[in-house]
């Protein structure tokens, strides 16, 4: 969560799971991420389209500034910065760390380059290598290093969702990795699964690394309910629009419709018609639409609005979490490169799954004492939970418990929808 172009979702320090390899663990993500970037020129890597994203560049200085700042300084004596002024440059919005450049001025950051970030990157990856030497003897140390690889994992998805974004206004559109054949799909009917509800534990249950915001486990009361076994496609969005959905004020929140109206939406962000048929535009260009696969790129206000013109609604955190938690978590995710929906009715990746949950502190929540501890504390509010990942989204990061949050009116983001009703 990955949200707000914030990246970092912080949990409690804890040790990684019992025989896991640390320093594989870390070079691994570092590595990915240095793969990643690796097809963008210095002028992509500049690109900042809007407030909430941040450019290329800033991810791979941000998610090393990390490692410097809450490992090497607090536990590698005698380390030094390759530029103290890379604290302000990179900071996000960790106050206790002291000042920060302006979220959205990161763009315009043109110095250091990006050969001096990727140098940055490096010196602190040698900086670490002895810390992580036979696996690190501090505890402490390792869950650092545990939390900085997840943080960055989440900083892969939206250094290529926020690079998305930038490209799609360059009239050229762009090619970031070279076009393949979308998968041809069926049309998969719309099925609903019936859950009987009760008393259910949701919330992480302790086994191997999850942030704070998914903790503590706890109870919550379920009426019975029924949810849909597969997303929103684009087929189903065609007939919201022919029918009339975006001009229906009454399908509409008070909020949506305001918004709806002030950014003249009147279908997905990324699409258009042409020559009669419908477009979108990908990491691989542009395509046709691929009417089986899920919906992407609408907002929380849009998704409401098409579940209340299907006659549904959409489902709660605590739903969504107690149909899918025995799922295997196999699908469409960051690792298999597709890098745009596909037909498929998993609910695990593809799309970040909209729900109706406010993103908030579970029941006991205490956030982590320290800078690390700010993230959940200061935005637990006005914003609401996705869950399932995404395309975008590595596949070592999901769990059944976690969560992730937008605001409301968001798009950039690979965010789609399920159906839920009661019974």
């Amino acid at each position: 969560m990955t949200t707000n172009a914030r990246a970092l979702r912080p949990a409690a320090a804890q040790p990684p799971a019992a025989g896991e390899d640390v320093a594989s663990l870390c070079a691994h993500v570092r590595a990915t991420t240095d793969a990643l970037a690796a097809p963008l020129r210095p002028e992509d890597m500049m690109l900042q389209s809007m407030p909430e994203a941040s450019p290329a560049k800033w991810h791979l200085a941000h998610t090393t500034w990390f490692f410097e700042e809450f490992v090497l300084r607090p536990h590698a004596p005698g380390y030094r910065s390759p530029d103290d002024r890379f604290a302000f440059l990179f900071n996000s919005y960790y106050v206790q760390a002291g000042p920060r450049h302006a979220r959205d001025k990161r763009g315009l950051v043109s110095r250091p380059g990006v050969q001096e970030v990727l140098d940055y990157r490096r010196v602190v990856d040698e900086a670490m290598a002895p810390l992580l030497a036979g696996g690190p003897a501090d505890p402490e140390v390792a869950a650092l290093v545990e939390l900085g690889c997840h943080h960055e994992m989440q900083h892969q998805e939206l250094l290529v969702t926020d690079l998305l974004h930038g490209l799609s206004f360059n009239p050229l559109l762009p090619v970031y990795r070279d076009p393949e054949p979308m998968p041809v799909g069926e049309e998969v009917p719309l099925t609903f699964s019936r859950h009987d509800g009760g008393l259910v534990e949701i919330g992480h249950d302790g086994e191997g690394f999850a942030y704070d915001c998914e903790q503590p486990r706890h109870p919550v009361w379920l009426a019975p309910f029924e949810i849909a076994e597969r997303p929103v496609s684009n087929r189903d969005w065609i007939a919201f629009i022919e029918a009339g959905g975006y001009d229906a004020q009454t399908l509409w929140l008070v909020d949506g419709w305001a918004e709806r109206e002030r950014r003249g939406w009147d279908a997905p962000l990324y699409w258009w018609r042409e020559d009669g048929a419908w477009w979108t535009y990908t990491l691989r260009g542009p395509q046709p639409l691929n009417l089986d696969a899920p919906v992407c790129h609408v907002s929380l206000y849009e998704a409401d609005a098409f579940a209340r013109w299907a006659g549904a609604r959409l489902p709660t955190e605590a739903e969504w979490e107690t149909a899918f938690a025995d799922r295997p978590i196999e699908g469409n995710f960051l690792d298999g490169g597709a890098l745009r929906p596909l037909p498929g009715g998993s609910p695990w990746g593809d799309v970040w799954e909209w729900t109706s949950s406010p993103f908030s502190p579970y029941p006991g929540f205490r956030p982590p004492e320290g800078a690390i501890g700010e993230y959940n504390g200061k935005f637990m509010a006005n914003q609401f939970v996705l869950r399932g990942g995404s395309c975008a989204t590595p596949s070592r990061q999901m769990r059944a418990s976690y969560r992730n949050f937008f605001h409301p009116h968001l798009r950039w983001q690979m965010m789609g929808l399920r159906l839920a009703r009661d019974c």
